[in-house]
């Protein structure tokens, strides 16, 4: 277990048992099992054993996997996973407790969305926690989402009060639990990790289009850019503009199929003033999300913060942790978006509008004189 994931569950498990507990039939109404209420519905399990996670809806299976530390996405080709949804599906699950539980008849089962796993409508969200060697530790049956009063509008989109769920092993009992379990999805694009990539203190953009492109740079971070080629005076503001685009680029999934359009695309060359050079190849566009494979070289180097005038001693080692924190942080950066390489990632295309302008793009347009 990652010390993240580890932080997560020490959080979270302070919450244990502080959860209200709804009743199916109203507060202060007797239970068919009035000793189970309360009662943890995996005592058994542990979250240091879950090495596989699968959850498999009527139409969609999803497989998590626990590799060197990280989870990644089957079904993405080993992508990264979101370790904080993980981390919440694996807890939230170590934290339910039986609330009102009553009885329930094969044929009642469809309608709370508890059917067989994978025999058509009405069936039950299957999820499995699995060791390292495939062995299933616990599962759980998931079903509709329980409301303490009506919702207004469109229920399939409302948070819900709580689950109706049922123990694979104890098929003739429905029971509700205090959490909506929303992390209970097979939709492998919620699952996807989107930190993506940060491109900083940019020195240098060469852009290459099928129909033309740009380069421009600057001698240092505060200084103006310069932009390559004769004619024309370039509009500083828009040439920054492109910079503080690439400050956040988030994942929106990872792209399917063999047709990138790489080979009509743009390519890239983006240098850092830290020493990086980032590589981008932009291929077809998805609706509004472009293809993208990103590769990043050279060796992540922080420059130490900055020693002021008369600083007392307390203040240099706040400094100085400070300065060692955003260091690791930048290295640890660094290193997962060089992790990004083999794969070929959906990135929105309102972040990537100003990397595919063309030189004439960001010169200033001379306004026409106003007549007197």
């Amino acid at each position: 277990m990652t010390s993240r994931l580890l932080a997560i569950l020490v959080a979270l498990a302070v919450l244990a048992g502080a959860a209200s507990i709804y009743l199916l039939r109203g507060e202060g109404q007797s239970s068919s099992n009035a000793s189970a209420l309360g009662q943890p519905l995996f005592p058994q399990l542990k979250a240091a054993d879950v090495a596989r996670i699968t959850i498999t809806e009527p139409q969609a299976s999803l497989n998590l996997e626990k590799k060197g530390g990280l989870w990644v996405i089957v079904e993405r080709n080993g992508f990264p996973a979101d370790l904080d949804r993980v981390g919440e599906l694996v807890v939230k699950t170590l934290e339910l407790k039986a609330g009102q539980s009553e009885p329930v008849a094969e044929s009642e089962r469809a309608r709370l969305q508890l059917g067989v796993p994978g025999k058509g409508e009405g069936a039950a969200t299957l999820v499995s926690f699995k060791a390292q060697d495939g062995k299933i530790l616990a599962e759980l049956l998931v079903g509709k989402k329980y409301f303490k009063t009506a919702p207004e509008g469109d229920a399939s989109k409302a948070q819900g009060d709580g689950r109706f769920v049922m123990l694979p092993g104890d098929a003739t009992r429905v029971i509700i639990v205090s959490d909506p379990l929303k992390q209970a999805t097979a939709k492998a694009v919620e699952w996807i990790a989107r930190e993506g990539f940060s491109i900083e203190n940019v020195k240098a953009i060469t852009a290459k289009h099928a129909d033309g492109g740009f380069a421009m740079a600057r001698e240092k971070p505060d200084a103006p850019w310069t932009l390559e080629g004769s004619g024309g005076e370039l509009d500083q503001s828009r040439a920054s503009s492109v910079g503080y685009s690439l400050a956040k680029l988030e994942v929106a999934d990872v792209a399917a199929g063999a047709d990138t359009g790489f080979d009509q695309g743009s390519q890239l060359t983006i240098s850092t003033f830290e020493g990086l050079e980032y590589k981008l190849k932009i291929g077809r566009l998805d609706k509004d999300n472009h293809v993208v494979q990103v590769s990043v070289e050279g060796t992540p180097s922080r420059a130490p913060y900055p020693v002021p005038a008369a600083e007392k001693p307390e203040d240099k080692v706040k400094r100085e942790k400070a300065s060692a924190d955003d260091a690791k942080a930048f290295v640890d950066r660094v290193a997962r978006e060089k992790a990004l390489a083999p794969f070929n990632v959906m990135i929105a295309k309102a972040k990537l509008e100003g990397l595919m302008k063309k030189r004439a793009d960001f010169l200033k347009v001379e306004k026409p004189e106003e007549k007197k």
